[in-house]
């Protein structure tokens, strides 16, 4: 609770509620898309909430003409050329927008709002729902959307628990049904659990070797420092069994389930790019001329203006009993999807302000121009929990002013600036470099990464290795 200044006195605003802020969350983790979805399904079934065809600016709150957007909120407050206008829109034509004037209906696959290739969390998701019970649902969402770029889990169960209100019981029966899809330990919450998982689920496949399981469980530290002697000891066997254990443990386990190549939808040696053709956010220069100052427009579909039913709202008074109670739970679950979807604005809103003043160069410019920015960074500066700063970002895209349409994940993608130097490096070179050579030409460059980092993004970017590279361009020169 904080105290608010009002008109010279100080009055008492209390915290946002418990279903206040799940709903909030839960909006804030969906597209625009499904963000419209979800309110026409509460429209069909909700009598106190009403669409009004009246437009009106979700910043300002002023009338809106029938087309295009607020006239006050979309416009410079200043004359500062560097200044970046941002300002929420309620797109009508959110359905028939379409990215490029050049494109064509037949141009969008079957599913026009999905990409061709599925990120980490859908992925799992998709091999996990048919096992999870109703209640597991919300858990499992919750779960999957704050693992890492390793495929880890970021939060503590408390942090879920609390959340949601479940048990830690619950959550861990969920995260056990999720680290047995594919890859195998996602979800995991270290690497030391990420393996036992993939042992627990290869034992029942195939047969392992004697001591896989408690070398890794008891004696994890000895295990990875390579004290094959004293594993041995402590296990009562010889170093050569320790040795076999070891070596299976690097032949066929993972530390890292995300950096295995996941599936067949998925692979990180395909240099198909993701496609995307319903962007969350627009970014242009102002009149779309090169120079000027940056203009953001987050979209939140709209066809009209929600607001709760007045006829329905002075009913309520001339009910009686139990009905009367209802009709009041129908005007406060209105009233809270009207104030969630409020509170998703203004965190998108924030967000973006943040991200745009942190990778104005970057959506400009170009790739070799994003700076290193992590998710913990911006919720600490907006003092929101990094959880926040998650579902804010997952699945959604931005529109840049080249017309390219991106995941936002790509702001945080601390890989993008040297992968793309790479790329530049392999362009010109005179002959087939090796990832030995690649990596000195980046460290001549000020990045310092290790070779096998090299062949990372190397493989990332869907190019060759330098014998293959060199059948394919030099074989004629």
């Amino acid at each position: 609770m904080k105290l608010t200044p009002t008109q010279g006195h100080y009055q008492t605003q209390s915290p946002m509620t418990s279903a206040h802020i799940a709903q909030t969350m839960t909006l804030l983790y969906m597209t625009a898309t499904e963000l419209l979805q979800t309110i026409d399904v509460e429209l069909s079934k909700n009598p106190a909430l009403e669409l009004i065809n009246e437009r009106r600016c979700p910043m300002c709150g002023r009338k809106l003409p029938p087309q295009g957007p607020c006239s006050i909120c979309s416009q410079p407050k200043t004359l500062d050329p560097g200044e970046t206008i941002i300002f929420i829109s309620p797109r009508d034509d959110f359905f028939t927008y379409q990215g490029s004037s050049s494109s064509s209906l037949e141009d969008y696959p079957e599913d026009p709002f999905a990409s061709i290739q599925l990120d980490l969390p859908t992925y799992v998701l998709q091999q996990v729902a048919p096992d999870l019970e109703v209640n597991e649902r919300e858990i499992a969402a919750m779960i999957l959307t704050n693992l890492n770029e390793d495929g880890f889990l970021t939060i503590e169960i408390r942090e879920i628990c609390r959340f949601l209100h479940t048990l830690p019981s619950k959550v861990e029966v969920v995260l056990k049904k999720i680290q047995r899809c594919d890859p195998l330990g996602v979800s995991a919450r270290s690497v030391k659990e990420a393996l036992l998982a993939q042992v627990e689920f290869l034992s029942e496949t195939t047969g392992i070797p004697e001591f896989v399981r408690r070398a890794i469980k008891d004696e994890f530290e000895l295990l990875s420092r390579h004290q094959y002697s004293e594993l041995a000891k402590r296990l009562g066997t010889t170093v050569q069994k320790v040795k076999l254990v070891s070596h299976f443990i690097s032949e066929n386990l993972n530390p890292f389930p995300a950096r295995a190549n996941w599936g067949t939808i998925r692979n990180p040696n395909d240099s198909t790019p993701n496609v995307f053709h319903q962007p969350d956010i627009l970014i242009n220069y102002l009149n779309n001329k090169p120079g000027n100052p940056l203009v953001i427009e987050i979209i939140t579909p709209s066809r009209g203006t929600l607001r709760i039913n007045p006829l329905f709202k002075h009913a309520v008074k001339d009910q009686i009993g139990e009905k009367q109670e209802e009709w009041k739970k129908d005007i406060e679950k209105a009233s809270l999807l009207i104030k969630c979807i409020q509170q998703r604005n203004n965190t998108m809103r924030q967000l973006m302000e943040k991200l745009v003043a942190t990778q104005k160069s970057f959506i400009i410019h170009g790739d070799t121009y994003l700076e290193p920015l992590t998710r913990a960074q911006v919720a600490e500066e907006l003092g929101v929990h990094e959880s926040t700063i998650s579902r804010a970002v997952a699945n959604k895209t931005v529109q840049l002013p080249n017309r390219k349409i991106i995941p936002m994940a790509m702001f945080f993608d601390r890989s993008l600036s040297a992968r793309a130097i790479l790329r530049n490096i392999i362009a010109n070179e005179n002959y087939a470099l090796n990832d030995t050579e690649i990596q000195e030409e980046l460290e001549n460059l000020g990045i310092s990464v290790a070779r096998r980092t090299v062949a990372k993004y190397r493989a990332m970017e869907g190019i060759l290795p330098a014998h293959l590279r060199r059948i394919e361009k030099f074989a004629t020169t």
